[in-house]
């Protein structure tokens, strides 16, 4: 069975896609052996990585009730200001307590609690030591960070950190979200610094196995933001944050490994999203995924992307890593 690692993009609800996509990939064979993502592309990966299958989303996702994830506390339930409140008191609307629960219930299933539990046996390079990598971002000290191995700079041992709460650290959509608090630093969405890590994975000389990124492709990509007034302006520069690096380097390299998800005009937080939409945007991945994959070439990739010896992409990913903490 060929063998492959998968990085998946955050986009919140959009995440449908990228388990439609990956239905395509289950069917050609491929078996994980590295998963990495961001926000909602993170849940997949842990999910991916715990054991699910494909087939066993799906069903998991058709049955999920997404308003749940707008969970609200004490403040949030305060009439007409609660919600001004708890950002201003809170920092973020929602508390984020379901999502986090429905992802540690879902991987005690697989019986998956720590990163511990993740571990690639005979694996002697750190970067690869666990199967899941998650991004989040840690805004007290202004840090991209890989979990698990990025939370030793908090005094934390890799294998303790519970891989759900690395979820929900990298699903803590500003503002939307209350950040989570570790060590009294603030975490939040990995997308507000990378939001597609394609290059995660990559390591001089040529790779033994591919490495596919899931991507979420919006229905305006590539055009302009129109800025029209103080909101337009405030999403452009979220906008900017979360994609204009990862957009760089996947457009100079990574296009051609890169399968891209039409999200049909979905956001991120749609969380009253309908079944039938709902049911578009994983037929929307799958065949996204099945027209990649009539062309991909792993042997013609290597060819002309990483016979090189020392490829100029490889110092951008070093440049990349050394404001990461992993």
């Amino acid at each position: 069975m060929p063998r492959a690692d998968a990085v998946f993009e955050g986009g919140g609800v959009k995440g449908i896609g990228l388990v439609g996509a990956l239905s395509v990939a289950e069917s050609k064979g491929y078996v994980w052996e590295n998963v990495a993502g961001t926000s909602a592309g993170a849940i997949v990966a842990a999910l991916v990585a715990a054991g699910y299958e494909a087939s066993e989303l799906k069903k998991i996702i058709g049955s999920l009730d997404y308003n749940r994830f707008k969970d609200k506390g004490v403040v949030d339930r305060i009439p007409l200001f609660g919600p001004l409140v708890s950002l201003l008191s809170e920092k973020g609307i929602y508390e984020g307590n379901f999502l986090e629960d429905w992802v540690r219930d879902l991987l005690s299933r697989k019986g998956i609690r720590t990163f511990g539990d993740l571990i690639r046996q005979g694996e002697k390079d750190k970067r690869y030591k666990y199967k899941l990598n998650v991004i989040a971002a840690d805004i007290s000290n202004e840090l991209l960070v890989i979990l698990p191995t990025g939370i030793e700079k908090y005094g934390e041992n890799p294998d303790r950190l519970e891989v759900a709460k690395a979820v929900r650290m990298s699903m803590s959509i500003p503002l939307f979200f209350e950040p989570v608090r570790f060590r009294n630093n603030y975490f939040v969405d990995g997308g507000i610094l990378s939001n597609f890590p394609v290059w995660l994975f990559d390591a001089p000389g040529v790779p033994e196995w591919p490495t596919f990124g899931f991507k979420l492709i919006e229905p305006d990509y590539g055009k302009p933001n129109r800025i029209e007034g103080p909101l337009d302006f405030l999403k452009s520069i979220m906008g900017t944050m979360m994609d204009a690096h990862d957009k760089l380097h996947v457009e100079n390299n990574d296009i051609v490994r890169t399968i891209g998800i039409p999200t049909l005009g979905i956001k991120t937080t749609e969380f009253d999203i309908v079944a039938d939409r709902a049911e578009k945007l994983y037929q929307s991945g799958m065949s996204a995924a099945s027209e990649f994959f009539k062309v991909w070439n792993f042997k013609k990739y290597v060819q002309a992307h990483r016979a090189k010896k020392n490829p100029k992409w490889l110092a951008k990913i070093e440049q990349l890593r050394k404001v990461m903490v992993t």
